[in-house]
């Protein structure tokens, strides 16, 4: 497997669940027990006999002494059910699991003695349900995926890019065509958290709280132990911005300043928070004109502005900036060639989504307008790395001052200076860590994710209701 495959989406093949009529309900049984297929199922909604059943179970219930608090799970079982017994009985899991049967067996098509779904799998689990199809009589038959037709998306989030995972999905649902950026998303978040919440101190708890959500402690935070690789990333990156900062619970001298003091340097740290974004930005560039390739080939990824001509345009707009500024005449034509290459590809990808002519020309060298832009306002938005990160230098160097004046007037007022520095740090960690978390996933997704993604797709969601063995309750 290639680096790009194991970036992708899982594989899907669209496929035809075949049956006899006569062993249908055994096979979607075992497709429903498989839990590995998307079914294509129609929308309307339809009542059969399991739907009626249900209904009137529903109305005695509600009409007894002791009425149902809770819908209890749907479920099925190999054999088929008598419903009477089941709407006698109260048993409501069963009965909304055959009602389950009934939406699907509605959406099936049937010729002669025959019946078949169509519906999505994962190609790996292709082999394995068809052998177990086979032992029931029915059968997998893969079909060719219709024009202009998606298929789902199931991501191969494991490990350290499952915490990152959420990142790219709240966002959008990754196109099945597209690379998932969710481990450069991860990297580049804990990045710039780090880069704005600078401290050694500061990043230690957050460490040690990453390291008990790994360890699944305190008991009350266990649901959010996918996320320890999230919170341990940002804190090794706060501790490591923070030995470059010389900060620990502020300027206290307690760790060596390895690179500048973010107060004493504040235009040379804009500078750097800028050619970061810089850098960021090429990569997210690069990661949009692979997926604009995958999408719609080499055609659709040279004329967009998140693709080819996008990137073409920024890297010509910062070389012929950067040969301006160092008077270097060579590199300012060559970067002012490549933006003005940029600039005409991307016209032209927008053009042609005008309705020709002048109008549409008009409106084409309006959006290439909005573009460049757009890069140098994204660009510059990076600066908030660096102006948030001498936010927080400041309130702690705040706290810090404060505490060092209360401790020196002798030692009735070392509880006070103590007290300072504990609620001081604890009112910066909590403000400062909020600020930071959202103005890192402001510019992920505003600046970073707007040209990796322009499309989404739609979720991989499996027909899937267990299934109860005669011997199981």
């Amino acid at each position: 497997m290639t680096w790009r495959d194991s970036m992708a989406p899982i594989r899907m093949s669209r496929v035809a669940i075949v049956a006899p009529t006569a062993r249908l309900r055994g096979v979607l049984v075992a497709v429903a027990a498989a839990g590995v297929v998307q079914l294509e199922r129609s929308t309307a909604l339809t009542r059969g006999a399991a739907g009626e059943a249900v209904e009137r179970a529903r109305q005695r219930l509600r009409a007894s002494a002791s009425p149902l608090e809770t819908v209890p799970a749907a479920y099925l079982t190999e054999g088929e059910p008598d419903l009477a017994e089941l709407e006698a009985s109260g048993d409501l899991g069963r009965l909304l699991g055959e009602v389950e049967l009934e939406q699907v067996d509605a959406s099936a098509k049937t010729h002669g003695d025959v019946t078949a779904l169509a519906g999505w799998i994962p190609t790996s689990s292709l082999a394995a349900l068809t052998e177990r199809l086979g032992q029931l009589d029915g059968a997998v038959v893969k079909l060719t995926t219709p024009q202009g037709s998606e298929p789902p998306t199931l991501v191969r989030a494991g490990g350290t890019t499952k915490a990152f995972q959420p990142l790219v999905d709240t966002y959008a649902t990754l196109p099945y065509a597209d690379l998932d950026p969710a481990a450069l998303a991860g990297v580049a978040y804990v990045v710039m958290f780090g880069m704005m919440f600078g401290d050694v101190g500061h990043g230690a708890l957050l460490l040690i709280a990453g390291l008990g959500l790994a360890s699944r402690r305190p008991k009350a935070l266990a649901r959010f132990h996918n996320f320890a690789p999230f919170v341990i990333g940002a804190g090794a990156a706060s501790c490591l911005f923070g030995l470059a900062f010389g900060e620990m619970f502020g300027p206290t001298h307690l760790v060596p300043t390895l690179w500048m003091a973010p107060l004493d340097h504040p235009t040379s740290l804009l500078a750097v928070a800028v050619a970061a974004g810089a850098g960021l930005l090429t990569i997210a560039y690069s990661f949009g004109s692979v997926n604009r390739w995958r999408e719609g080939g080499a055609a659709r990824a040279l004329v967009a502005t998140s693709g080819i001509a996008g990137t073409a345009l920024y890297l010509g707009l910062a070389l012929a900036g950067l040969g301006w500024y160092r008077h270097l005449s060579v590199v300012l034509v060559l970067g002012a060639a490549l933006a003005l290459l940029g600039a005409i590809l991307g016209f032209v990808g927008y053009y042609a989504e005008t309705t020709g002519r002048f109008g549409g020309a008009a409106q084409a060298g309006i959006e290439i307008f909005d573009s460049i832009l757009r890069i140098g306002t994204n660009t510059v938005s990076f600066a908030r790395l660096a102006a948030f990160g001498l936010t927080h230098a400041a309130l702690c160097g705040l706290v810090w001052s404060a505490t060092s004046g209360l401790w020196h007037r002798g030692p009735g007022w070392w509880l006070v200076a103590v007290a300072v520095f504990i609620i001081g740090n604890a009112i910066a960690f909590a403000l400062e860590g909020l600020v930071a978390g959202i103005q890192a996933l402001r510019l992920e997704y505003y600046e970073l994710f707007s040209r990796i993604l322009v499309s989404e797709g739609r979720r991989f969601q499996p027909w899937h209701v267990p299934v109860l063995s005669a011997k199981e309750p």
